[in-house]
């Protein structure tokens, strides 16, 4: 998993509650690198599901709930560091149509390792979009935090119906951009 992921949840740790929170988390992770990432790094899965464990365990909310909040966080970070990424796009549709054409293709010449999730649009209009996601590793919540904090720097409002699919590992996104 890139490094970048794993430095934004220890800074959103840091930001929303405390720099020895993050510290706590990652000590009770026990981890091997001891939460020794950099942005440009890989590191394994594992890590992050270790990290999500303990957050389950110290604030009681659900692994869904915990990721879909850092997925509003991640957009923020992303496009920070990847805005010119993002200046190519017009508008919320279109910068969801173009995640595996375009941006995923960006963000693998950066980090050639990235195993990204991929995206395939089933269907769209000016304002609705169907949208299959595939992840292995089930982070769909992930990506709908993702896509809520898109729609506020898109300044629109998303209503998104999830719905997993019989194929492993796959989810259909039902999307609407009201303006």
């Amino acid at each position: 998993m890139l490094g970048i992921v794993f430095t934004s949840l220890i800074d959103m740790l840091e930001e929303k509650v405390s720099p020895e929170f993050a510290d706590d988390v990652i000590m009770e992770a026990e981890l091997e690198n001891d939460g020794a990432y950099t942005a440009v790094g890989y590191y394994p899965f594992e890590q992050m599901q270790r990290l999500v464990g303990v957050l389950v365990e110290r604030t009681g909310k659900s692994a869904n709930e915990l990721l879909y909040d850092f997925g509003f966080y991640l957009f923020g970070k992303l496009g920070a560091v990847h805005g010119d990424v993002l200046a190519n796009t017009d508008g919320m549709l279109n910068m969801l149509e173009h995640l595996d054409g375009d941006i995923h293709v960006q963000v693998k010449k950066l980090y050639p390792d990235a195993d990204l999730p991929r995206f395939k649009v089933l269907s769209r209009t000016d304002t609705t979009m169907r949208l299959q996601y595939y992840s292995e590793r089930e982070l769909y919540t992930l990506a709908e935090g993702l896509m809520d904090a898109a729609a506020v720097y898109y300044n629109c409002t998303l209503e998104r119906e999830t719905h997993q699919l019989n194929t492993p590992h796959t989810y259909e996104f039902s999307i609407s951009v009201v303006v």
